[in-house]
């Protein structure tokens, strides 16, 4: 199977340099997506943009942690340990994640221009956060956009997701983004924490990758 092109190096052709744009949210999904976009996609001389956009939480706006655990999780990475212990207390400041993702980056690549920045969604309706991150990495000028990728269950056939997933679009969302973008976009589903990684762009579906 083919490799997939990350357009690594391509912004020192022209002396600017790439941006990479990663979807932050407090949880292991978006952990599992920054920690693949730094072992496998981010390079040096590369921008970050950590981008969270804030939609109305039907769970009167509580703000959630970084999960450290559960089917699937990426708890046992340097990254994602680094962000439980920087998020644990998150429920006490709904930026603190943010912060957590962006010390990460930077004790990653030190060197690097870390952004992290919060919007207020463009649209309502079913498909208002993928839009809004549409519509913001073609004002940026984004030439990678990184997502994680909710875990889908299936039993006999059926496809389920849970609550949290279906309130949050989280995955339409991601594939509406892979469709729709101008750049290349990434979706990131972490197999376990040794199992490697699922993604998804355009060209490459469940491509799987060893961590």
């Amino acid at each position: 199977m083919a490799q997939i092109d990350l357009g690594r190096g391509r912004g020192s052709s022209n002396n600017k340099p790439r941006l990479v744009m990663i979807i932050a949210d407090p949880g292991r999904e978006s952990t599992a997506a920054m920690e693949w976009a730094l072992s496998h996609a981010v390079v040096e001389g590369d921008d970050i943009l950590l981008l969270h956009v804030n939609m109305p939480n039907p769970h009167n706006g509580a703000a959630a942690g970084p999960s450290r655990s559960g089917s699937g999780g990426s708890s046992g990475s340097p990254i994602a340990v680094f962000l439980g212990a920087a998020g644990s207390d998150a429920s006490s400041s709904s930026g603190e994640f943010m912060e957590a993702m962006r010390a990460a980056c930077r004790a990653r690549y030190p060197r690097a221009r870390v952004h992290a920045e919060r919007v207020e969604p463009a649209t309502e309706g079913r498909e208002a956060k993928a839009q809004t991150i549409l519509a913001e990495s073609q004002r940026r000028g984004v030439e990678l956009l990184v997502i994680g990728h909710r875990r889908v269950s299936t039993f006999l056939g059926y496809t389920f997701l849970s609550a949290s997933a279906s309130s949050r679009g989280h995955d339409s969302t991601a594939e509406f983004l892979i469709e729709h973008s101008k750049c290349l976009c990434v979706s990131v589903q972490k197999k376990g924490q040794n199992a490697g990684y699922l993604l998804n762009t355009k060209t490459h579906k469940n491509f799987w990758l060893l961590a």
